[in-house]
């Protein structure tokens, strides 16, 4: 593809507003009501045996 084009689009600016609206820059990470982390720093086994 070494040929120049030209692209021409119609926007809906209130589309674009609606869809800015969705959109999450921080992710879904930073909600606390959707996501959590525990650390465990219990000491563990490697490896259990069984007879």
């Amino acid at each position: 593809m070494d040929e120049e084009r030209l692209v021409i689009a119609d926007l809906d600016f209130a589309r674009v507003r609606e869809e800015r609206q969705t959109f999450d820059p921080a992710g879904h990470y930073s909600r606390p009501d959707v996501f959590a982390v525990e650390v465990d720093r219990r000491r563990r086994d490697a490896a259990h045996f069984r007879d």
